[in-house]
């Protein structure tokens, strides 16, 4: 039955025209890859997250303009580097550590992380590093923003997590030292069938990697502070 005088029938808005027709979200099968091919630092890569959407836009009015795309946050980091009975390194996103905020701003880079053989706090750089633990959740969010408004669509909603258990034997010669241990494989992503909203910390400066420190950690005596954030 058709609008009596049109009774103001409103045509849609972009909000509720915008249509996701398909979302795939992977982590990559390989497993982490260990590089000692350096006397200063054992290096690591992670297997990627990958994400990507078909998303059929409606017609824009001229004066709009909408971006589409990804963003992404860390809902919780749990990343320490342990040496022996002398105590541990651990990179640290304070206000998240300590619940002051849901998230913070993330992206998924592909840089290598370094991790050195020696405690980090010492001039000396024998090797000591005994172990690497890393557990972090993200949540991946599919947007579209009015550029002018700021007004943002969420479109989908994508939860992953990343593990990582190094074992490091630093009394074998280099080449030798690093095996990784479960788990081998990463958990594959979990497409939410109902959105979450996105933290205003995830939204705004600074990331996570301008806002983490690095600690060292002594199993005897006071933390130090051996990176400071850039923010």
């Amino acid at each position: 039955m058709g609008c009596i005088q049109s009774i103001r029938c409103k045509p849609k808005t972009f909000r509720d025209s915008i249509a996701v027709l398909e979302v795939n979200a992977s982590i990559d099968s390989n497993p982490t890859s260990i590089d000692e091919s350096s006397g200063v630092v054992l290096r690591y890569r992670t297997p990627h997250f990958r994400a990507q959407a078909r998303v059929l836009v409606p017609p824009v009015a001229g004066k709009e303009t909408w971006t589409v795309g990804w963003i992404q946050a860390c809902n919780y980091m749990e990343f320490y580097n342990t040496y022996g009975s002398k105590g541990m390194s651990s990179w640290e996103l304070p206000d998240l550590r300590d619940g002051k905020i849901q998230a913070i701003s993330d992206s998924d880079g592909v840089n290598y992380p370094c991790v050195t053989w020696g405690v980090p706090v010492c001039d000396s750089n024998a090797p000591q590093l005994s172990g690497i633990r890393r557990d972090q959740s993200f949540t991946t969010w599919l947007v579209a923003i009015n550029q002018a408004t700021s007004e943002t669509v969420v479109l989908q909603t994508i939860r992953w997590r990343m593990r990582l258990h190094i074992q490091v034997d630093p009394e074998k010669p280099l080449g030798q030292r690093a095996a990784l241990d479960e788990p081998f494989a990463q958990e594959q992503p979990q497409i939410l069938g109902k959105n979450e909203p996105i933290p205003s910390n995830a939204m705004v400066k600074p990331n996570a990697n301008d806002a983490q420190l690095l600690m060292w950690r002594p199993d005897v005596g006071d933390p130090v502070l051996v990176i400071p954030p850039k923010y």
